[in-house]
């Protein structure tokens, strides 16, 4: 379990990027230490990769707490929460003190917190990055905030405004949509995107093995732009239910598909 000065820790940091005097280092700040690259987790002789996870459909009530208690056992290093527009998205990123810890993590895939069951997947450190930046970039209100370079690379600036932060999540083209109603059609998704023109063919809605809904579908808009034009519907309604959605991939909706 983590304590409550590591949680400290993390709330510090978050202090300390807002102007604050706590020294995240003197904290003993899990999250300082990945954002500098000098965490132990990341080996010599290794690719400089990250032990983290997403996790999506938390309960909107979730705390740090409740990830700790849902991975508990397992090594956690690091807990964000995603915020969209200052209320929580139902996301979260989680970093793990060790790669291994990682393959135990997704066994929790569809494990269930509270009433509702837990996506699990494995995501990419500049995910996680950008998504500290942008938490910290919504608390200063836009301002400009330091970047740390993982790979040292000339191509990532040292200040990045919130606008480009977005800029740079990865949209592949695909989103994916949760909490559609149980009787939600094809035609019921390209209404609701009906300002891109879609077509039965870019939509998949997701069956369970008995061929009930699923509540979930994904979406092929045929490009990255507009994927991220799509996103403003996020939190919409179709009927009486708001859909969720999120940045997806072909691959994610191949193997749901599979199902």
């Amino acid at each position: 379990m983590v304590s409550k000065g590591d949680r400290w820790a993390r709330s510090s940091l978050r202090w300390n990027y807002m102007g604050g005097h706590a020294d995240p280092y003197e904290a003993g700040s899990k999250r300082q230490r990945l954002l500098d690259g000098g965490s132990p987790i990341l080996f010599q002789g290794q690719p400089r990769s990250l032990p983290v996870v997403r996790l999506r459909g938390l309960p909107f009530n979730c705390s740090d707490g409740d990830v700790f208690d849902f991975f508990v056992g397992l090594d956690v290093v690091d807990v964000l929460l995603v915020r969209k527009n200052g209320r929580f998205s139902g996301e979260a990123f989680v970093v793990f003190g060790a790669p291994m810890q990682v393959d135990y993590a997704l066994q929790k895939n569809r494990h269930n917190m509270g009433r509702r069951y837990i996506e699990v997947f494995r995501s990419k450190k500049q995910d996680y990055y950008f998504a500290v930046a942008a938490e910290v970039a919504d608390a200063r209100c836009g301002d400009s905030l330091p970047m740390h370079s993982l790979n040292n690379s000339s191509a990532t600036p040292k200040t990045m405004p919130m606008r480009e932060i977005k800029d740079h999540i990865d949209y592949t083209g695909v989103l994916k949509l949760r909490g559609l109603p149980f009787s939600a059609s094809k035609r019921d998704v390209m209404d609701f995107f009906r300002e891109y023109e879609l077509h039965d063919e870019n939509v998949h809605i997701v069956l369970h093995n008995d061929g009930r809904t699923t509540g979930e579908a994904f979406v092929d808009f045929g490009s990255a732009n507009k994927a991220k034009s799509a996103m403003n519907k996020d939190k919409m309604t179709i009927g009486s239910r708001y859909v969720e959605l999120f940045t997806s991939s072909r691959e994610e909706a191949k193997r749901a598909a599979t199902l």
